[in-house]
């Protein structure tokens, strides 16, 4: 394109609107140049040949972007249509700071308004506090449920077999809990299984005067049991129980290896509690217990060389197993020892002194009743003197029904007693009384040979006696 294109006079087409050119510039449009010719019409200047007419069409600009109400029609006065008015010329300079054409962008922007700051500020507020407060819930339930404070990790159950835990597991699954109806009531005490057969041992007091009896295993299962015999003077009992799949039977150890200071564990069912097991240890052999004599004639007196325990034993034990470190029995709890009736702190509970019948007396009992229904006492034959207060067991001079205090040919004749000796010791172990002597003599089987020692007219000797039988109660 040619230099002097920007000296030459514009177009028509280019023209502003009339009037003056300082009232019809726009902000940033430059004034028109000196020599742009003053006072000539648009009109009358003619297209140079470097710009022909008809190259430009004037359909090329639209009219809307000039409009007519702000744009008069050249050479037309505003204040007579009629008079043409002087249109000076104005020279456009397209290179100029701005275009002619003005664009329509709508309103004018304007700032944020305050409601709108107070809206967006109410939102974000309660935006914020909901998220805090969901937050803050969500956090106090993970505090509440997923504390952990520190903790042994898991290990193997197993125990060894010589601890409580190892003997109980060994036990429980053989110990029986007994619900025994009676024409006086009803009660509860505890056995232990002996054979495969289904035969429970138990003591005589807890089934006396029974009309039915239900047994209830460790694992839950009660069946009705049948009493088989029992015998008053061992307080032991054994009843049955038919079509019981896996019984297990306990181990049957030896009282005569019980030593005082073993440890000791007791299972029964205290106050109707199944399957409790108590420890403790054996705290005295050999110590003679009475028990029983509801009766009032003594044919319910029960009498043990028991073993004396401190392993917590309650009404409800009775008739269950006291085991030794391996798991086998060595006595059948008995009877507990209270504090005096006259005492106002008397307990109703353990105090520490149980007893139980050692398993050897136990299991030749069982094995009686098992066979026969009944139990066999070994005698002397002798009727004693029970109120007699020396020390020793005193025969009597009369026996029952005025008969002869000593049998005749009786294992004590055969031996020699006579009426009025006062026996002070068996086997060596010193005598204090009738009921020790008797107690004495039930830890043997009819048939055992006895050493006694007898006290006569102030002299000791020593009599052989061979142990007779006589049929229990």
């Amino acid at each position: 394109m040619a230099d002097k294109q920007l000296t030459d006079p514009a177009p028509q087409w280019w023209s502003r609107p009339e009037g003056t050119a300082e009232a019809g510039r726009r902000d940033g449009v430059p004034a028109p140049r000196p020599d742009s010719g003053g006072e000539d019409h648009v009109q009358d200047a003619a297209p140079t040949q470097d710009v022909p007419t008809q190259d430009v069409p004037t359909q090329d600009v639209p009219t809307q972007d000039v409009p007519t109400q702000d744009v008069p029609a050249p050479g037309v006065s505003d204040l007579n249509p009629d008079v043409p008015a002087a249109v000076p010329t104005v020279r456009y300079d397209p290179w100029g700071a701005e275009p002619l054409q003005v664009v329509d962008r709508g309103r004018t922007p304007r700032g944020i308004r305050l409601w709108q700051v107070v809206a967006l500020s109410l939102g974000t507020a309660l935006l914020a506090g909901g998220i805090g407060g969901y937050l803050g819930v969500l956090a106090e339930r993970q505090s509440n449920t997923r504390l952990e404070l520190p903790q042994a990790a898991a290990v193997d159950r197993g125990r060894a077999p010589d601890s409580v835990a190892g003997i109980a597991a060994t036990a429980l699954p053989g110990v029986v809990t007994l619900h025994v109806r009676g024409t006086k009531g009803s009660g509860t005490g505890t056995g232990f299984v002996l054979d495969q057969q289904g035969h429970i041992l138990t003591n005589s007091h807890v089934v006396a005067d029974s009309q039915e009896i239900t047994v209830t295993f460790s694992t839950g299962e009660s069946v009705t049991a049948q009493l088989v015999g029992r015998d008053s003077g061992y307080d032991l009992a054994v009843v049955k129980v038919s079509g019981v799949r896996g019984l297990h039977p306990l181990s049957l150890g030896n009282s005569e290896n019980v030593q005082v200071g073993d440890p000791v564990v007791a299972i029964g069912a205290p106050f109707d509690l199944s399957n409790t097991v108590t420890a403790g240890i054996i705290s005295a052999t050999g110590r003679p217990v009475t028990a029983g004599g509801d009766k009032g004639d003594g044919s319910d007196i029960s009498y043990v060389d028991a073993l004396q325990t401190d392993a917590p034993i309650n009404p409800g034990n009775s008739g269950g197993p006291l085991l030794d470190a391996k798991a086998h029995v060595v006595g059948i709890n008995s009877a507990i020892r209270g504090a005096d009736k006259e005492d106002a702190t008397r307990q109703g509970g353990s105090i520490g002194l149980g007893f139980a019948i050692p398993v050897n007396q136990g299991k030749r009992v069982a094995e009686e009743l098992i066979r026969t229904g009944r139990a066999t006492h070994p005698v002397i034959g002798v009727t004693l003197d029970m109120d007699y207060a020396g020390d020793g067991a005193r025969v009597g001079d009369k026996g029952e029904d005025g008969k002869p205090s000593v049998v005749a040919d009786g294992p004590g004749a055969r031996a020699g007693i006579l009426a009025g000796d006062v026996i002070t010791k068996v086997d060596g172990q010193r005598v204090r009384g009738g009921d020790e002597l008797i107690i004495k003599i039930r830890a043997h089987r009819p048939g055992d040979p006895l050493t006694l020692t007898v006290l006569r007219g102030g002299r000791e000797s020593t009599l052989k006696v061979v142990l007779g039988s006589a049929n229990g109660s």
